[in-house]
């Protein structure tokens, strides 16, 4: 009864997954765009995720201007203690996930948009922007979006 809940809760949202605990990708172009070609790649922006002493967990750099058009390695190094997610999307997307992952926060992901890192570990984001506007990159695992974990992308012509 369980899995056939969460079957039914996980099917209802935009983003696709399946009752096992994790979601895959089958995105092809969104909002945000499609994953890159790697031999496109005409920018590689270098982004850590890490916790401060404070208590805040933070994306480095968290703002990002990028062309229309362009393909984009982000390489991601995770320098905290704890695992962290660098996941690509619109802002509502991103909130609907956040809903998702504070229900099921194992619930592990296969998305071209989105990767999880264990703390000291590195991984690579190919993805072009295909479309205009501000979007969001966050950190769904529980409580590190509302600790300051989210940054945006601008995507504009020039």
């Amino acid at each position: 009864m369980k899995t056939a809940i969460l079957g039914l809760l996980l099917a209802t949202l935009a983003t696709p997954a399946f009752a096992s605990g994790s979601h895959a990708g089958g995105h092809g172009e969104m909002a945000v765009g499609e994953p890159g070609d790697k031999s496109k790649v005409s920018q590689t922006i270098r982004v850590s995720m890490k916790e401060t002493p404070d208590g805040k967990m933070i994306f480095t750099p968290n703002d990002f201007k990028v062309r229309k058009g362009q393909t984009i390695r982000f390489t991601i190094r995770n320098e905290g203690e704890l695992d962290h997610e660098f996941v690509l999307d619109q802002e509502a997307k991103v909130m609907e996930h956040k809903a998702v992952m504070e229900k099921f926060p194992d619930m592990e992901h296969d998305d071209p948009n989105a990767i999880r890192l264990k703390p000291g570990k590195s991984g690579d984001i190919v993805w072009k922007f295909t479309n205009d506007g501000v979007f969001k990159i966050a950190c769904l695992v529980p409580g590190h979006y509302d600790a300051g974990m989210h940054g945006d992308v601008t995507v504009a012509n020039k």
